[in-house]
């Protein structure tokens, strides 16, 4: 081939005709350019008239002919990659692409890969590429397979972009309501622990050494670089934090790789933000029912205990509440009720009803239960209280050696329990009635029971017996069992016991025990 006929094979290559003209290609397995086939000629013009990245392996060696858009995807690769053999420009593809280049070369069957990760030392370390390509055969005289045609484009940006957003989505589902610090660390640490793009991450206390993104730039590639990254947290309860962790060696430090880092500390700092919030918020409204849910008050004829337990999720506090206080005429008046709800407006709503049952309980000229429950419900819809609420009233009246006369109601809310002095526990399972707020018509039903010396009768919300994986009928069964086992308990001690030997805590709970006294 003449020299001005060379020239014209490789004016296509651009910023490679260079390269292309300097290569001594007589030294290579394709030999002078003189003789080389019209198959591959036409190749080349192809390769080169594209602008995506493509390449001929050609030959039994597969020797490479590349263009320019393909010499800048193999990096430092280039230029000692022209005139190859494909072997020894990526031995470390080989395991990967070999068994597809033997496809289309003795077979003929063209092939695509999408999105397939085949790592490469092309920019001085191992780095993990993905690519989509297609291996076609080129055939020349007499339809015989002289090499390979490969039209690649790299997808690293779009694998890695598709990963790692998928990764902070599931962060932030994770977080979104996570009550506390420690539910923060432990959650983001273990959604952290499947990410291939940051390693050993720890949450730690403290500030970090300086805004944003900290590199450690002594440390070795081959072993991670470490870094650190402040976490942002603008609630004045939150404390300084930091992400400490190590980047993968096997990818480059870029801006799409920053951003991402920079990512997850937001969301965990956001994380922390809100915790602090709903801790703030729990305080509140666990102060004001506390506040609210003052000692009870009774006679010398009974020994009564009560208890409130704040639920151990900060999104749980709200609306359970006690009462227990004498009437005008000596007997005692007690309640036990729960809005719906578990927040502040909650909080309050139980404030305001807690109040009323007080006032109409006190002030009613008859103080049946089933009537102070009529009347609260009136109240409600009167002054344009939109809550709805579970509640039992009960009112003792002393019967001197005989013990309490038990009257009750009850307006939606879990049955009473009933222990006696010989140790049987029972539930005063009852029709339950319409839960208070929905029709202030409803008819209200009384119950009566004679509580002798010694009997007990406790009250609760739903929060001591209901659980997230079962049923309420097995709950109350754990709470006659409870009782049971403890039959010469006291109010105090059964109370405590109950409390210790709930299973979860998912709800506040809220016990009122009275013992007739002997």
């Amino acid at each position: 081939m003449t020299p001005d006929v060379q020239s014209s094979l490789f004016a296509g290559a651009g910023a490679l005709r260079a390269q292309y003209d300097a290569t001594d290609w007589s030294a290579t397995p394709l030999g002078p350019v003189s003789g080389w086939t019209p198959a591959l000629r036409a190749a080349l013009s192809v390769v080169n008239g594209t602008r995506f990245p493509a390449t001929l392996l050609w030959g039994p060696e597969w020797v490479l002919l590349y263009n320019e858009p393909y010499a800048e995807m193999v990096g430092d690769k280039h230029p000692v990659a022209l005139g190859r053999a494909c072997a020894e420009v990526f031995p470390e593809a080989m395991p990967d692409i070999g068994p597809l280049l033997e496809q289309v070369s003795r077979r003929g069957e063209s092939t695509w890969s999408q999105d397939v990760l085949l790592p490469l030392s092309r920019a001085g370390f191992m780095e993990d590429c993905w690519f989509t390509w297609s291996y076609s055969p080129v055939r020349g005289a007499d339809d015989v397979i002289e090499g390979v045609l490969d039209i690649a484009v790299e997808t690293t940006q779009l694998v890695l972009a598709r990963r790692r957003s998928e990764l902070v989505a599931r962060l932030v589902s994770a977080l979104q309501d996570a009550e506390d610090d420690h539910a923060v660390v432990e959650r983001a640490e273990v959604i952290l622990a499947s990410s291939a793009d940051l390693l050993e991450v720890r949450v730690v206390n403290g500030p970090a050494p300086g805004p944003g993104l900290t590199l450690d730039p002594d440390t070795r590639r081959q072993h991670g670089t470490p870094c650190v990254v402040e976490l942002l947290q603008r609630h004045p309860r939150a404390r300084a934090r930091h992400l400490a962790a190590r980047l993968s060696p096997r990818l480059p430090l870029d801006s799409g790789y920053s951003e991402f880092v920079l990512s997850v500390a937001a969301a965990i700092g956001s994380a922390f933000d809100s915790a602090a919030a709903a801790a703030s918020e729990r305080a509140i409204s666990e102060a004001l029912q506390r506040s609210l849910l003052t000692r009870p008050i009774t006679g010398p004829s009974l020994e009564v205990a009560v208890r409130y337990e704040p639920a151990s999720d900060l999104a749980q506090v709200g609306g359970d509440w006690y009462d227990c206080y004498p009437l005008p005429d000596g007997a005692v008046a007690m309640m036990v009720g729960d809005v719906a709800g578990h927040d502040q407006t909650a909080a309050a709503a139980m404030g305001q009803l807690r109040n009323l049952a007080r006032g109409v309980t006190y002030s009613a000229d008859v103080w049946r239960p089933s009537q102070v429950l009529q009347d609260l419900d009136l109240a409600m819809h009167g002054l344009g209280m939109e809550e709805v609420a579970t509640a039992v009233v009960a009112v003792l009246e002393d019967r001197g050696p005989e013990g309490q006369l038990l009257h009750w109601a009850s307006a939606g809310h879990p049955p009473p329990l009933l222990r006696t002095a010989d140790g049987a526990v029972h539930l005063l399972d009852t029709e339950p009635g319409l839960l208070l707020g929905l029709d202030p018509s409803a008819h209200r039903l009384d119950h009566r029971l004679l509580l002798g010396p010694g009997d007990l009768l406790l009250l609760y919300t739903d929060g001591l017996v209901e659980r997230r994986d079962a049923g309420i009928d097995e709950g109350l069964d754990w709470l006659v069992h409870t009782v049971s086992a403890h039959a010469g308990a006291g109010p105090e001690e059964l109370c405590a016991v109950l409390l210790e030997q709930a299973r979860t805590h998912d709800d506040d709970q809220v016990l009122l025990a009275v013992r007739a006294c002997p």
